[in-house]
């Protein structure tokens, strides 16, 4: 995370990452290379497909052991969980609005912790950057991609995430 930041993560998402990269140091990737040297030591590595897949294997764990011991190196872990709900800031859960009636509750998480859903946002995401510092009846403005974007805030909450 050298891109001048601050790397914020909820303890929820710190424990996860640190659990990822344990379990990928101690479990994984050892597995993996005695599987790798087995497989070096039956001869021909260039049609040994468990040496060559082993091989891409280790250097995608080796990848992301990388990146998860930098996350972690520049995590500062925020807990607001049973803040007062007054204002919206990092790792509140925000029910927001949109003028049609349609209604969403996004959770303001760091940008490792996002999930395959929309639930979770990134603090740098355009609808975080608006939401943040917002009250409850506020209406804010979202840039997005097919243009200005505006979203009342109807209530916030700041629970345990996990």
């Amino acid at each position: 995370m050298g891109d001048g930041f601050k790397n914020y993560m909820t303890p929820a998402g710190y424990r996860r990452l640190h659990e990822e990269l344990a379990r990928l140091w101690k479990v994984e990737r050892p597995a993996l290379v005695t599987t790798v040297a087995w497989a070096a030591g039956n001869g021909d590595r260039s049609e040994n497909g468990d040496y060559i897949y082993g091989k891409r294997k280790l250097r995608e764990i080796d990848r992301r052991i990388r990146h998860l011991s930098k996350s972690l190196d520049s995590a500062v872990v925020v807990d607001n969980s049973g803040r007062a709900p007054d204002r919206v800031f990092f790792g509140a859960t925000v029910t927001i609005a949109h003028p049609s009636g349609d209604e969403r509750s996004v959770t303001i998480v760091g940008v490792d912790e996002l999930d395959s859903g929309d639930e979770r946002v990134s603090w740098r995401s355009p609808l975080a950057t608006a939401l943040i510092k917002a009250r409850v009846g506020e209406t804010v403005t979202i840039r997005t991609p097919r243009g200005l974007d505006r979203v009342e805030v109807v209530a916030i909450r700041y629970d345990r995430l996990t």
